[in-house]
């Protein structure tokens, strides 16, 4: 029956029609008694008609009344109109989870989301013996902040030919919200005893429940045919395609099994319990929240630090502690027992035993010292240098013999590369292997080397080497052979320079599986000594974003095995069991400086910052940090380089200042890549979205106008370029081939810098110009800093080490000159020396000193 605006339903006033379908219609209304906006649906003739049906459903009806759960929608009260019954209940804004899905899969991290809230509502519904019975994308609704609601409790308990007959009626008399194959859609969810009209319980919600998870994840059916019968049949007997997995939509081995689990035909086989299920999904998802709407964001940070009022000596002291350190295990809590092997302060990046497990050898920065190789025994606490100067340790073959980097060269933060050469145990003259490894590992029988380097756009594990095992857009780290040496365990890192990332395993005939979610932070990696687990360490929210120590099967089952208060790392693990770590304290310095004089300004805000920008003006400093964030994202930070408390913006990954320093560009890593503008003082932020655009690929920068930005952004299918995007608009069109990423534009707007990802070289293009131009007078490693106002003289950078060196270069002539050195900062412990800036008017600077202290021990009782 159609209701027109203005009629009532006793103390509710019709305001308009919201739709309607073979349930019923449905109709913002206003509740005259409370003075608020409700939603009325209108049942189906088929619910007077039943007396018991009816009575059932007021029964269910003040049930599911009484849940008052996030996740369930909340019914406010029932009634009867003309003898037709409706159900009052809140006015949800948003749209249903099949309109959502009209485009297809949703992001990875939506649908988890998603299906979390929802199993949270079907447990609390459960626990009240309340089954829904038809639970499909139709039924399940998402509100504009990101709450899943579940609809229709009750509405559908009944028969299930019943329900099929009914949706088949509502398809064939054209119900305004009915499409054709409606019918398919409820069919499609059914479990197999509602197929066979058997008793149902729980339990059937739960294979329900997978059959939406699927689709969200998939953007297909999992039993859709061309006939009902066809897939009722297939229900019944088949089970469904393989959830695909590509680099852009990775779904890992242990979400595949919750879903295959809630599909399992025999009721016995799926999750006996809405709550168990739910707590599976929390822990692949690694959300603590109902409703965890933040995306962990994919920006280029090193690891997530310890909050700054806890001093190294502190952590020492927790270490030393047993108290201090607690071990999880599935049933029960053990202290382990520990040997701290170094007192210098120095950061150690690598760390293996001997053959015989009775000795360590490492790569030590001590005291401000450059890199070298140390050893010592695993019992004592003295360790001495090996005679190969300039080093860093990659790994020990069974015979003692070690694999080497040679004058290692800091890419990035997180990308070291060096010279691969080996060298004996005791030390002597290396022969040199091969220039751009990144990491190596020896073969369980020394008969050869993996390795992991960079290789045009891409990274590579090969071995032998020459042969490509696994390559990726992102990069690789911390590759390690099996003992059985039949796979290599390693750190699959989807997004260039970002330490977040996947466990995965890759076999000599190139198929890689990966075991495990998205880790925000990962950073070490050995096998168990029987290969049973990959144990690694890795950081997320619900830990206080510390690395700490987990394990993996080789079936994607996660355990948690060792919490501590301090970012752990893991470096190796002995046959006997006992395993080798360090306690890493991360900080980072920021200093604003005068370039005339060379004096400095502590700006330090957190220990962990990154992505440090000033406006043209020097006023103010932009940065990022995870450190006392909002939420799970990283987030954006202004402060006034008068010394003023810094100020957190929003959400994100600090690009830049606007041209008038009013707004921040920032980069909201996930699943929807968006680009925001933030305004430092009031003011909404802004988001900037591109449907044919991937962002986070590359820099992204304003324009001097303050009307476009220079991006750059890669297509489906398609390489990276530059993109000159409009603000208002949102039009972008290229400006460099493919294969180019953009930077640093003139202040006259004529021109701009890019790397060539090809050659790595650094290039100038002109605007309307699709041919770039050499400048062969940066060579590999100096960074571009910022243009003069003339438009014509580059300030660039000579490495990323301290002292800050830097030059001028005529970019007409190709003359270049020094400019100026600026003066060290702490030596000790410093990695890199990054974010150094410079005004355009050639005034100020900044800068931001990396220091990591390292601790190593040798810890026996982990299991």
């Amino acid at each position: 029956m159609a209701l027109v605006t203005g009629s009532k339903l006793g103390p509710y006033e019709i305001v308009s029609a919201l739709g309607a379908g073979g349930m019923g219609e449905v109709y913002r209304a206003h509740d005259t008694r409370l003075s608020r906006d409700v939603a009325i649906k209108i049942l189906p003739q088929s619910f007077a008609a039943d007396p018991e049906r009816l009575a059932r459903f007021a029964q269910e009806a003040k049930a599911v009344a009484a849940l008052n759960h996030p996740n369930i929608l909340a019914v406010f009260d029932i009634g009867e109109h003309e003898k037709t019954p409706y159900i009052v209940s809140e006015l949800l804004e948003g749209e249903t989870l099949r309109n959502k899905l009209s485009n297809g899969a949703m992001p990875m991290r939506r649908a988890m989301d998603c299906a979390l809230q929802v199993a949270q509502g079907l447990a609390a519904a459960h626990d009240k013996g309340i089954v829904h019975r038809d639970i499909k994308p139709e039924n399940i609704f998402v509100s504009k902040d990101g709450r899943a609601k579940i609809l229709d409790f009750g509405l559908a308990k009944q028969n299930p030919m019943q329900a099929f007959a009914a949706d088949a009626a509502a398809t064939l008399t054209g119900g305004p919200q009915t499409t054709p194959g409606m019918m398919l859609g409820t069919v499609g969810y059914m479990s197999p005893e509602q197929v066979r009209g058997e008793a149902l319980d729980h339990r059937s919600d739960i294979f329900s429940f997978g059959t939406v998870l699927y689709e969200m994840l998939s953007g297909e059916r999992p039993f859709r045919r061309d006939t009902s019968a066809e897939t009722m049949t297939a229900i019944l007997k088949e089970d469904p395609p393989e959830l695909a997995s590509t680099p852009q939509r990775p779904v890992s081995p242990g979400i595949d099994r919750i879903v295959r689990r809630c599909l399992e035909k025999d009721p016995g086989q799926r999750f006996q319990s809405a709550k168990d299920l739910a707590f599976a999904l929390e822990a692949m998802s690694g959300s603590t929240s109902v409703s965890a709407t933040g995306r962990i964001s994919a920006a280029r940070r090193f690891s997530v630090s310890l909050p700054a009022a806890i001093a190294f000596a502190f952590v020492v002291i927790a270490i030393a502690g047993i108290t201090s350190f607690v071990l999880f295990r599935a049933n029960r809590v053990t202290a382990p027992d520990f040997h701290q092997l170094t007192s210098s302060r120095g950061y150690i990046r690598m760390a293996r035993f001997s053959p015989d497990a009775q000795t360590v050898v490492f790569g030590g920065m001590w005291n401000g010292d450059p890199m070298k190789l140390w050893i010592q025994r695993a019992d004592a606490s003295e360790y001495s240098p090996l005679t190969v100067p300039d080093s860093d340790l990659l790994s020990v073959s069974p015979t003692g013999e070690l694999a080497i980097s040679l004058h290692r060269k800091i890419v990035t933060t997180h990308l070291m590369t060096g010279m691969l050469a080996r060298v004996p145990f005791t030390g002597g003259a290396p022969r040199e292997v091969l220039d751009g490894v990144l990491d190596a590992d020896w073969a369980p029988d020394g008969s050869g080397l993996a390795i992991a380097r960079n290789v045009g756009q891409e990274f590579h594990i090969e071995f032998p080497i020459g042969k490509v095992l696994y390559s990726t857009s992102g990069y690789v780290s911390h590759i390690r052979f099996s003992h059985h040496g039949d796979k290599i365990a390693f750190m699959d890192h989807p997004i260039y320079d970002d330490d977040r990332g996947f466990i995965s395993v890759v076999d000599l005939s190139g198929k890689k599986t990966m075991l495990t979610r998205e880790w925000p932070s990962e950073n070490g990696l050995a096998w168990s000594p029987d290969d049973s687990e990959v144990w690694f360490t890795a950081a997320e929210e619900s830990s206080g974003d510390l690395d700490s120590l987990h394990a993996v099967t080789l079936s994607g089952r996660e355990r948690a095995v060792w919490r501590a208060p301090a970012n752990m790392k893991l470096h190796d693990i002995s046959n006997d069991g006992r395993v080798l770590v360090s306690t890493d304290k991360i900080r980072t310095d920021l200093a604003l400086g005068d370039v005339a004089t060379g004096k400095e300004r502590d700006l330090t805000w957190f220990d962990d910052t990154w992505d440090r920008f000033l406006s043209n003006d020097g006023e103010w400093v932009i940065f990022s940090s995870q450190i006392a964030s909002a939420s799970t994202n990283y987030s954006v930070f202004a402060r006034k380089t008068d010394g003023s408390p810094a100020v957190r913006l929003g959400d994100g990954d600090s690009l830049g200042l606007s041209p008038n320093g009013k707004s921040a560009l920032a980069y909201l890593p996930g699943d929807d890549q968006t680009l925001v503008l933030i305004p430092l003082g009031a003011g909404e932020t802004r988001t900037l979205k591109s449907e044919r655009l991937h962002y986070g690929v590359g820099p992204a920068m304003w324009m001097p106008d303050g009307k476009n930005l220079l991006v750059s952004a890669q297509q489906r299918g398609h390489a990276v370029r530059g993109y000159l995007q409009s603000i208002d608009s949102g039009d972008a069109k290229p400006v460099t081939p493919e294969g180019f990423t953009v930077d640093l534009v003139t202040p006259d707007s004529r021109r701009f810098i890019s790397y060539d990802l090809q050659s790595t070289s650094v290039v100038l293009f002109a605007f309307g110009d699709d041919k770039p131009r050499s400048l062969p007078a940066i060579v590999r490693g100096d960074q571009p800093v910022t243009w003069l106002k003339d438009g014509r003289t580059l300030i660039v950078r000579s490495g990323n080490v301290s002292p800050i060196v830097t030059y001028q270069l005529d970019v007409d002539t190709g003359v270049k000159k020094p400019w100026k050195q600026f003066p060290n900062g702490d030596k000790v412990g410093l990695l890199v020396v990054n974010g150094f800036r410079v005004t355009p008017d050639a005034k100020r600077y900044i800068r931001g000193d990396l220091h990591i202290l390292s601790t190593l021990f040798v810890v026996s009782g982990l299991k």
